[in-house]
């Protein structure tokens, strides 16, 4: 498995958004981002997760960042979990863990003691080069947007 420390550089990904738009990472160069990767649309955490990004997301374009979720859902499912929830920012659907894999977030996982392989929520922050700030390994689903911002002193 690839382990990515902060003070790395991002690997370049590309994917397809919920609109089935391709979307990668040289859009984003000269910007800031916030890359985070969670198990599934329209479970209880994932959605904590996104809406509290999504009620904090006008503050987090403010200080200079874009947000990208990403799930190994498709891009229908992530449409709908758009639609539902409003959110304001571009989902890229992997289902191949391609995108995943890259940046090391599939892994054993367990849960009553069963093992399974799965995602590992975790948040990317990355500066204008690509380099990365801070990693989260597992947000504050109820308040991640002001856990990245504190983070940064910001």
């Amino acid at each position: 498995m690839i382990t990515l420390n902060e003070g790395d550089k991002a690997p370049a990904f590309s994917g397809i958004d919920q609109d089935g738009n391709k979307i990668s990472s040289s859009a984003y160069r000269g910007k800031k981002l916030v890359l985070f990767f969670y198990p599934a649309d329209n479970t209880p955490a994932c959605t904590t997760e996104s809406c509290n990004l999504r009620d904090n997301y006008s503050l987090l374009k403010q200080k200079g960042f874009e947000v990208v979720g990403v799930s190994p859902d498709d891009s229908a499912s992530h449409k709908k979990f758009e639609t539902k929830f409003s959110l304001p920012y571009r989902l890229i659907a992997d289902p191949a863990h391609t995108v995943i894999g890259k940046f090391g977030v599939w892994d054993e996982k367990q849960l009553y003691g069963r093992k399974y392989m799965g995602l590992l929520r975790t948040t990317f922050v990355m500066d204008e080069k690509g380099i990365i700030l801070k990693i989260f390994r597992r947000p504050k689903n109820k308040a991640h947007a002001e856990e990245i911002l504190a983070s940064l002193g910001l």
